[in-house]
């Protein structure tokens, strides 16, 4: 909740302290250059993710959050007493643009290795539900940061608001960072990665962990690779669409004062968070491909008339409703992408294998949401943006169309198929006595239809 709060905070006060770091111009051109700097830490979140997930994978999950949640610190307290542009003309760009590097570092990590942890811990047949936890708390920080923005809407001018009254979020973060990096000290590891790491110190394993989340264990898993990239491509793209640019498009589109602006995603937000583990439990029971199929289409079908309807209203009531509509459809792919990505991949390559193809994918289509929404509307041409958004979601659409359910794959035993001939290849179910075995079922991929092995 903590590392996300302070990672959409940036996005949901930028309406406030754009004016701080950049010079005097039209309000979107300002934005513009925050929106920008919104970018720029997805692009540091493939660095964090090969970095950390690294780090989740040779030194255990446990550490690589710790490490996660120290990051996120100091880039609040950076943010929180930046100088402004009229102090110290553009160093303030570049006092800002390091706290967004750091913070794209920290969330490369944190999202693969919280993944990890959740699917790890969870009781078998109950994956969907369990890891469905990550986007709860995900949503609980930005709906504590909007919570936040509320507050201190009702509490401050806007003059206030604009002239410090932004730094106060920054202060909470940093504050609460320092409270996560105790308890996450005290967390217990997974049984997946310790029984990894003892499985490592004898018979054929004993060489292994030198080989342990580098990048040359995860090019055995290239399709798989590229599968979480194109996976997310779609889902990532509408999930800042949806959830994160709302808001600001709601105000600077659609007209509405920024309260109310903040009030309908606060609302919004909350059925949302609702939604994700009811999604997780029912992809627990019909698969996880189903609900992947369902956001693809609604997505590819829904987005244009449901932005351009958003673009008209003018009332918080129907905001409300379109942004709801928006946000069930996006709930197939929020709530059990985290565990679809940790099925794909083995133990000793899982932080690895989820944090550094989701941050490439995040960089590339979600981290850029709001930068091409507002190059678009700069044009004069905002609704390219929507065909955008469909195009990209029909892309992802195909991959969904052409996975082979996951929702079975063990955790475990891909893993121990690191050992074999075959590195690391998914098949079914095997028990622990098979475990290094030098005979191993032809690989079942993610990708290819069952009854379609890798062989054939």
């Amino acid at each position: 909740m903590i590392e996300w709060y302070d990672w959409f905070v940036y996005s949901t006060f930028s309406v406030y302290f754009a004016s701080a770091f950049f010079p005097d111009g039209n309000a979107t051109a300002q934005l513009l250059n925050t929106a920008g700097i919104f970018a720029v830490g997805f692009f540091m979140r493939p660095v964090g993710g090969w970095l950390l997930g690294r780090v989740g994978d040779r030194k255990g999950r446990k550490a690589a959050l710790t490490t996660t949640v120290t990051l996120m610190s100091l880039s609040a307290i950076l943010i929180a007493f930046a100088p402004t542009y009229d102090q110290v003309g553009y160093v303030s760009v570049a006092v800002l643009l390091v706290a967004r590097l750091l913070q794209g570092l920290s969330v490369g990590g944190e999202y693969a290795a919280s993944a990890a942890y959740l699917s790890e811990a969870s009781t078998p047949g109950r994956r969907g539900f369990f890891a469905s936890w990550q986007m709860v708390s995900m949503k609980v920080g930005q709906l504590v940061g909007l919570g936040m923005q509320i507050s201190l809407q009702h509490s401050m001018s806007d003059a206030t608001l604009t002239s410090w009254g932004w730094r106060v979020p920054f202060v909470v973060g940093a504050a609460g960072a320092a409270g996560i990096f105790y308890l996450r000290r005290n967390l217990m590891e997974t049984e997946a990665y310790d029984e990894l790491s003892a499985a490592e110190g004898d018979g054929e394993g004993a060489g292994e962990r030198a080989r342990r989340g580098t990048l040359r264990a995860l090019l055995a898993y290239k399709r798989e690779f590229a599968l979480v990239i194109g996976f997310s491509m779609g889902g990532t793209l509408c999930d800042y669409t949806y959830s994160t640019y709302l808001t600001k498009y709601l105000s600077n589109t659609a007209g509405l004062s920024k309260d109310t602006a903040a009030l309908v995603s606060f609302c919004a937000l909350i059925v949302f968070m609702v939604l994700q583990p009811l999604a997780g439990a029912l992809s627990d029971r019909v698969g996880r491909r189903p609900l992947l199929i369902t956001f693809g289409v609604g997505a590819v079908l829904g987005t244009v008339p449901l932005m351009t309807a958003l673009g008209h209203v003018s009332s918080f009531g129907g905001a409300l409703v379109l942004m709801v509509a928006g946000l069930v459809v996006i709930t197939g792919y929020t709530s059990i992408s985290a565990v679809v990505k940790t099925e794909l991949f083995p133990t000793h390559v899982r932080a690895l294998g989820v944090a550094l193809p989701y941050a490439i994918g995040n960089a590339l289509f979600g981290g850029t949401a709001q930068y091409v929404a507002l190059w678009f509307k700069n044009a004069g041409a905002e609704s390219g943006f929507y065909w955008y958004v469909t195009g990209c979601a029909a892309v992802s659409l195909v991959v969904y169309l052409r996975m082979r359910e996951t929702k079975d794959v063990s955790l475990e035993q891909p893993g121990d198929q690191a050992f074999s001939g075959d590195l690391g290849r998914s098949s079914p179910s095997r028990p622990a006595s098979a475990r290094f075995s030098s005979s191993r079922r032809p690989a079942v991929f993610p990708w290819e239809h069952a009854g379609h092995d890798r062989d054939s």
